[in-house]
């Protein structure tokens, strides 16, 4: 089983790239589970026809027991959608919803009963701490990859998040596996990109172009891979896709 953590900034196009990359696993035959660990609980929606799903922290809140099937929606092609979810607004804290899908995944067998071959972590990077570090522990995540644009707001968020993987190196939490450029065509993207990957030890191991095919895909409720197939911008996520299980060993 390989187990992959995606993290980012909001609004870096995170989920975006982590659905495609689930949707074009599934198309390898691949058995995929994503794990959406940010508090809106949208990770999944391009995989099940725009629709939300259940969080498991709303679960937690609202059942006194559930089960396993309550937590998890199979969209395209069979992947496994799990939501963390997150407090009410202006309660708790939200890392404390990964932590709980985390441990509720793990205490109702969801590895064991669906056996997938890629687990996908999709979180928020914003802040690296408390909850929003679960997916790097040990037994979680094997490697760490960082999603950013040539953006300053997005390279410094990318070095705070690698920096924070390569901090945690020693106590046997995920490796840093690579940065994705997702683009925005600003000036000198590849480059302060290449520079950032640099400064991390790592490199630049996949690049996604700026798409409207992107926006198209969402308001239909669908991946660019499941809605345009045949699109170059659908090759590209495939290209990462294969890119992400050859760097993990798969």
């Amino acid at each position: 089983m390989i187990k992959i953590a995606v993290y980012g900034k909001g609004g870096i196009g995170k989920s975006t790239t982590v659905s495609n990359v689930a949707a074009a696993m599934a198309d390898m035959g691949l058995r995929v589970m994503q794990i959406g660990c940010d508090p809106k609980a949208d990770s999944t929606v391009s995989l099940h026809g725009g629709t939300r799903i259940p969080a498991v922290l709303d679960l937690v809140r609202e059942k006194k027991d559930f089960s396993l099937s309550d937590m998890v929606v199979q969209g395209y092609k069979g992947v496994i959608c799990v939501e963390a979810g997150g407090p009410t607004p202006g309660l708790g804290c939200a890392g404390r919803g990964i932590i709980a899908a985390l441990e509720k995944l793990r205490e109702k067998g969801a590895y064991e009963a669906y056996k997938p071959d890629v687990v996908l972590y999709d979180v928020l990077g914003d802040v690296v701490c408390g909850g929003f570090s679960m997916p790097m522990r040990a037994g979680y995540a094997d490697k760490v990859f960082v999603i950013t644009s040539g953006e300053n707001m997005a390279i410094y968020a990318a070095a705070n998040i690698a920096t924070a993987v390569n901090s945690f190196g020693n106590r046997g939490y995920a490796a840093l596996g690579g940065i994705i450029l997702n683009r925005r065509n600003v000036k000198n993207e590849d480059e302060k990109t290449a520079e950032l990957a640099s400064d991390m030890g790592t490199s630049v191991v996949g690049t996604i172009s700026r798409c409207d095919l992107v926006t198209e895909a969402e308001e239909l409720g669908k991946t660019v891979v499941e809605a345009f197939p045949d699109s170059e911008q659908a090759q590209e996520y495939r290209a990462l896709a294969r890119t992400l299980i050859d760097i993990c060993g798969g």
